[in-house]
Order: structure tokens, then sequence, then C-alpha cells
């Protein structure tokens, strides 16, 4: 699977991990605590004098961590009862003046808490800093936990909601710290969006009438925009254009509501959060801060239409990729009849369509299976279902389990082609850890191996996808087309990290594959300076990223999504980011592309995969 701004981080259940400030700061390795911790401190019968603005500090670590501190007063604005972090938010009524310090605080019971909300409560706890990523940068969490507590009286008005909004989020999104932790530094909520939400972390905040820009998934969430100074893409997003710049205002919503009160929303990008939403924020592994609502507004439709590409012209060869998600033959008949009619009717059944993640015949089942036919031979008999071609398919199988990706599922590239419109020059020779060349020069250029994979060997690869090139004819004219799947951003440090900038370690290995592909390119273009090249598939990097310099360089390849207007430009939507994984790039013998991405997928809570497939269409 792929991973855009910020890693895609899985959603196992994890242990809670507590973190005494010592060990923060000798970043020494944390014992994990029991996943349900009993309160072992007695009921407090009066109040102490530490309030929660004491506790939280003016930095994003408590100056009073590790300490247990008796009869902290709070009414109750959040309870959550589901999860590994069950517990209930606290806020002081009565704050201080210092815009610095927050006045709400989590209580970690780490059973179903038997508090409501409106209850006015005193707490003893023992402070604690809680990361949900601890090892993968993420920020923490100032928390009271093994807790004693009074409830004084029921019923309580709650304090007035924070409301949020584009006025009051900074366009600067977090401090500079040169690769450091921002922990230490004193907040400025007026300086840094992540400063400003570090402020407000556990108390009431408020959105009204935001517009979604990250469609609800399969675990109840969504985004909405809460700044309108963030780039809007075409049909609603909100556009990740640099590392230097990014989208502010996003904010993930959650409920705290239970699903037979009220059904979550099923948003798509651009429909807007009517009304008032309302609860605690918290910060989450799963996409920093989040509003946790108590109350949730009414979702108004904006009626977004999936996409049609333009057909292509009778002397147009019509090129595609879409990544398919994992597909195995286990899946939904669903799932492979909606990836059919995106193919068929989307894309307008392309001549070539290099597919990615396909995985083997036995799926996710890590039983030494590396052949696909199963799985492709489904999907070509959907397509035909749907009304498309008869495509004819062409692969390599991988070595078993060296390609990266989900555990035993092997997901390779693959070549769809129609033979009606396109022929495949199959060359002998390629196989999993053979390296494709070059042979001869001008119009007798051509591949040693077609299907061939590119220098598989190359330590670039390890653990990761080697690029499948394939040699076609099209009218007379050859076409070598190479299909991509670069290393995922795994261990990449998320943009709301402690660490700023965060760090992108697999960015090293996607520059070394950049290279890699570029040299070859280089060698065709070498023998034959007018070859027609197609570059595409899942590139996990962005337009703007030194990897797709580093495939670019010398201007052996154009990207062509530079080429569409910046407020089209992007396949993916992460964490309410509208952004570039996916390319298709030509050389420069190739000069009537055109290209389009088409909206099929990742605005839409109802998807067949992640991505959006793209397609070019060319005259050669």
């Amino acid at each position: 699977m792929n991973t855009p701004a910020a890693p895609r981080r899985s959603r196992k259940s994890l242990l809670r991990v507590a973190v005494p400030l010592s060990a923060v700061v000798a970043a020494l390795v944390l014992a994990p605590l029991p996943a349900a911790v009993a309160a072992s401190t007695p009921p407090p019968t009066q109040a102490g004098t530490v309030r929660i603005h004491d506790i939280r500090g003016t930095t994003r670590l408590s100056p009073l961590a590790g300490q247990t501190i008796a009869g902290v007063p709070g009414i109750v604005i959040g309870t959550r009862t589901y999860g590994s972090s069950k517990g209930f938010w606290i806020q002081d009524p009565n704050p201080d003046h210092n815009p610095a310090t927050s006045e709400g605080v989590f209580v970690y019971t780490g059973s179903t808490p038997t508090v409501a909300v409106g209850d006015s409560v005193l707490v003893t706890g023992t402070v604690s800093q809680y990361y949900p990523d601890y090892a993968g940068g993420s920020q923490s969490i100032t928390e009271l936990t093994k807790p004693g507590v009074t409830v004084v009286s029921s019923g309580n008005a709650l304090p007035a909601p924070v409301v949020i909004s584009g006025a009051d989020v900074p366009g600067r999104y977090a401090p500079p710290s040169d690769g450091g932790s921002i922990e230490g530094l004193t907040l400025h909520p007026d300086r840094y969006a992540l400063d400003f939400y570090a402020s407000l972390q556990g108390m009431r905040v408020e959105v009204k009438d935001t517009r979604v820009v990250g469609p609800t998934d399969a675990y109840s969430e969504l985004w909405v925009e809460t700044d309108k100074g963030d780039q809007k893409s075409a049909r609603g997003g909100a556009l990740y254009e640099s590392y230097r710049e990014p989208n502010s205002g996003r904010l993930q919503i959650q409920s705290l509501i239970p699903l037979a009160q009220q059904a979550f929303p099923k948003a798509n990008v651009g429909d807007v959060l009517t009304g008032t939403t309302v609860g605690p924020l918290d910060y989450n592994q799963f996409g920093g801060y989040t509003l946790v609502a108590t109350q949730l507004g009414a979702l108004k439709d904006n009626g977004l239409q999936r996409e049609i590409a333009p057909p292509a012209k009778d002397d147009q060869a019509s090129i595609a990729t879409y990544n398919v998600e994992n597909l195995a033959p286990t899946d939904s008949a669903a799932k492979f009849s909606g990836l059919a009619q995106g193919i068929v009717t989307n894309l307008r059944s392309p001549d070539v369509v290099a597919l990615e993640e396909i995985q083997d015949n036995s799926g996710a089942a890590n039983d030494g299976t590396v052949d696909a036919s199963a799985t492709v031979a489904k999907l070509v008999a959907a397509i035909q279902a749907a009304g498309g071609p008869a495509y004819q398919w062409r692969s390599i199988n991988p070595v078993d389990g060296q390609d990266g990706g989900q555990p035993g599922g092997n997901i390779r590239q693959v070549f769809l082609f129609n033979p009606q419109r396109i022929s495949f020059t199959d060359i002998p020779g390629g196989d999993s850890t053979t390296a494709v060349g070059v042979t001869g020069t001008g119009d007798d250029t051509a591949l040693t191996a077609s299907p061939g994979r590119i220098d598989p060997a190359n330590a670039a690869w390890t653990a990761s996808r080697k690029p499948l090139v394939g040699q076609f004819s099209f009218r007379g004219k050859k076409l070598f087309v190479i299909a991509n799947h670069l290393v995922a951003k795994l261990g990449d440090q998320s943009i709301d990290s402690r660490f700023q900038p965060p760090a992108r370690s697999s960015e090293v290995q996607r520059i070394q594959q950049a290279d890699v592909e570029n040299s070859f390119v280089s060698q065709l273009l070498a023998a034959d300076p007018q070859a027609e090249v197609v570059s595409l598939g899942d590139y996990n990097d962005f337009q703007f990223s030194p990897a797709l310099a580093a495939l670019t360089k010398g201007d052996v390849l154009r990207d062509l999504v530079n080429e569409l207007p910046e407020t089209q430009q992007y396949t993916y939507d992460y964490e309410g980011n509208s952004e570039v994984l996916d390319h298709i790039l030509v050389s420069p013998a190739i000069d009537s592309a055109k290209y389009d991405v088409v909206h099929i997928n990742s605005e839409f809570a109802t998807q067949v995969s992640d991505h959006e497939p793209q397609v070019v269409r060319i005259k050669p």
C-alpha cells in the first residue's frame, strides 16, 4: 500500500505508552503499560491548589510530569467508552489569561468511565505524557492517569467552546526546529498552527459550516477545512503543494455519539458539515489533532460526480495507470466489478492499463505462491462483463517475499492491453532476477527482454517493486512503457510530528530508484533519441519531490501532472490533503500528450481503490 504526505499508519491495536518527562529527554527505550489501568488513587475529598493550566504549562510537556496531583477540579466535557484509550476529558470553567496554556486534560481510566458529561469532578492522578506513536514521531498528550475521581455535582453547564475558524488558525504550520523536537518550545498559538491546536488540546472546540476535504473512511472519521486561505482544489479539496506549506486548516472529525443515536455522516470531498460541530480536541496517531464530537453538524451533499475521461481518437494510443489496492481473488465481486467499471466507463477502455498492487493467487496468505494468473483473469473477466475488451496481459512473477507490500501478497505490476488496438512485442529472457537491457540503435532500438525488469538486483529495489518494462507496437510505431510502484513512505514522520521539519527517511531509497530508472531511460534515448517512452504508475511521491527531480533529470522525461491547471494536480487524498502520488511521464519525442487524472475514488466515501487512475492519449 502507499503512504503520502504523512505515512499511513496501521490500525492494529496498540499498547498505550505513558512516558515520564525524564524518558522523553533521554529518549530511553520505553516499556508499555497494561492496556487497562485500574484506578489506584483514593478519590479526593477537596480541591487542591493545582489547576489544569498549571498541569499543562506553556509547552507540549507538562512541568509537573511524573507528579501525583490531588483534587484537580473540572467539568466533564466528553467521555470515551471505546478503544484502548477509555477515559474522559475535564475542563476548568475558570481559565487563566495565558493563551498558551490549555484548560483541558484527558483523564485515562483504562476502562469505561463512570462519570457523565456535565459532572463537576475532582481528580487526583499522576501527570503523564502519552505518545500515540512515540517511535513514529508523534506529539505527546498530557494526561492524568491512575485517577481517583469524586463527583461533586451533575448537570452543570459546559464551558463555552473555542470556535476554530480561518481567522484563528495561523498560516504557518509549525515552529522551526531544524529537525529537532518542538516539545520544549514555548507555544505561540498566534504564530503556528500546531501551537494553536496544542494550546487547545483537551478543551471544547467548535467548527461551523465547514467544507469536507477528506471523505468519510471505514473508521467513521472525515476531514474538514477550517481555513479558507488553504489552496482549494478544483473539486473542493485542500491541495498539498509543497513541504514548506502544509494546509494548516485541516482538522479531523470523529464522534463520541453512539451510532444508535446519530449515524456518522457519509461525506465526500466538497460536501459541507453544516451547523455546529462541538467536542474535545484530541490528538491521535491516525491524523493528529482531532475534534471528537459530542455534537455533530448535518451533512450537505455537494453532488460530487465521478469523472469520465475524454475518448481517444482512432490514431491515439491511450495508456492508463491504476493502483488497484492489493487486489486478490478473494476480494468481493463488488470490488472487481467496481474496478472494471472504472476501466471501461471512466477510463474508456484504454489500449494499455498498467496495474499496480496485483496480489498473487492466494492473496495475503503467506504460503509461497507467487503466480497471479487467477487474480488477473478474474479482473479481465469483470472488464468483459462490464462491456470492455478482451484484454491480454503480461507480467513477471516476483521472488517470493522480496517486493514489499502486504506480507504474503507478492504485489506486482501488470500490463493489460487490447490486442485489437495495440500489440505487445514478446521478447524472451525476462524474469524476476534478470535485468532488461537495450539493443540496436535508431529505428532498430529494442529491449533485450519484453516484458522485463529494470536492474532487479540493484540494492535500490530492496523490499520494493521492480519496474516492469514492455515493448508495444501501435500502428507500426514502437512504444516503450514502464510500469512503476516505488517504495512506500513507511517510516517517514508525519507532518504533525514533534520533529520539525519531519524526517522523510523513505525518500532516500526512492531517489536511488529514480536514479536507476533515469539511467535506463537515458540508455534508451541514447540508442534512439526519438524513442517514445511512457513511464507511469504509483511513485509514492509528489511532483515537487527530490525523487521526481531525479527521475526527470536531464530532461529525459517530463511529468505530465505539472501541465494540468494547479487546482487539478492531485491523485490521492490523505488526511485531508489532495496530493500527487501517481504520475505519467513521457520522453521528449512525445509532444502530443493529452493527459487526465480521472477522479473516481479518493474523494468519495465509497471507493474501490484509494488511488485515482490516470490516462494519457498520444499520437505516436
